[in-house]
């Protein structure tokens, strides 16, 4: 172990993610086992600059393994886009004697410490936790395969109230830059129609799509909109609504029930490793790197990798929603 390294700080920042707990319990007891002080820091980077940091022993983290949101709270901090602000919060952060950080969040999280850490040179590595699974440099984020069961159960009851009254719904789930939960939830629910961000939105192929349903005898269909397409779900469905006016169109967002919920085994494990591993590879002198899981084994990214790149949609799983959709 590092011979300076005795406190590490933590914070989740940005949106909330089911997992962020179960990834916060992991780092705690992670600095527990390795003889290390956890220090929490409430309010992603607005609590560095405000000095709201506590000590975190392993019975502080119990039972909240299966809670979503963080207990740490989470914030978009305007402060910390300054010098002046970043300047002040590693004051806090000498005060406090820290000596590295593990950051838990997204693309604004990691474009933070990585400012943070080349000004300051504070050690830091980052913890994917998004439900959108944008992030390069792992296969998950923590809180996507959770997200994506809420879509899919949420989807599965409206297909009930569709069905029973012959009606189109368009769903529209999270996603603004990004169409991992939109392809893979419509998938899994079995939507007729996927409208992703990464393909340019084509109206007359999914009146095509329509066409054929309805040919086939379809009298109910589900089309998942990524709320990111262009010219928004209510758009959309008004122009569907014009082209057919005899069907009974409805629309819902889903909204932020996706990032709440109790997390799924899947986020719970993969917190918990990436949690340990973020501890130990910090013992182990990485730093400016983000903890992810590829081909299910831990990796790392630098921060300015995981950046500037992003997952890039699955061009098969279209492929397979263009079939699935006859």
């Amino acid at each position: 172990m590092t011979p300076t390294l005795k406190r590490i700080g933590l914070l989740t920042s940005g949106g909330d993610a089911p997992g962020m707990n179960a990834a916060i319990r992991a780092v705690v007891r992670a600095c527990a086992y390795h003889g290390i002080t956890a220090v929490g820091v409430e309010m992603g980077y607005q609590g560095l600059i405000d000095n709201q940091m506590s000590i975190m022993g392993a019975r502080d983290v119990k039972n909240i393994i299966h809670r979503g949101g963080t207990i740490l709270k989470t914030a978009r901090c305007l402060d910390f886009y300054d010098a002046a602000g970043r300047a002040k919060a590693h004051q806090k952060y000498k005060a406090n004697f820290l000596d590295a950080l593990v950051v838990m969040g997204g693309d604004g999280t990691f474009t933070g410490a990585l400012k943070f850490a080349s000004e300051f040179g504070v050690p830091i590595v980052g913890m994917p936790a998004t439900i959108d699974n944008d992030i390069f440099g792992t296969d998950y984020t923590i809180g996507y395969d959770t997200a994506l069961n809420t879509v899919v159960d949420a989807i599965d009851k409206i297909r009930d109230t569709a069905s029973s009254h012959n009606r189109l719904f368009f769903v529209e789930v999270m996603g603004r830059d990004a169409g991992f939960i939109a392809l893979n939830g419509g998938i899994g629910a079995g939507a007729q129609d996927i409208l992703i961000p990464e393909e340019a939105l084509d109206l007359e192929k999914l009146y095509a799509s329509l066409n054929r349903g309805y040919d086939a005898g379809k009298s109910s269909s589900i089309i998942v909109v990524s709320e990111g397409e262009e010219g928004g779900v209510y758009e959309i469905a008004k122009h569907v609504r014009a082209r057919y006016p005899h069907y009974d169109i409805r629309v819902t967002v889903l909204g932020h029930i996706q990032r709440g919920g109790s997390p799924s085994c899947f986020d719970r494990v993969l917190a918990s490793r990436l949690g340990v591993a973020a501890v130990e590879s910090l013992m182990a002198g990485k730093q400016g790197v983000m903890v992810g899981i590829h081909h299910n084994q831990v990796c790392f990214t630098p921060f300015a990798e995981a950046i500037k790149q992003h997952n890039a949609i699955d061009a098969e799983l279209i492929r397979v929603s263009d079939i699935l959709a006859i």
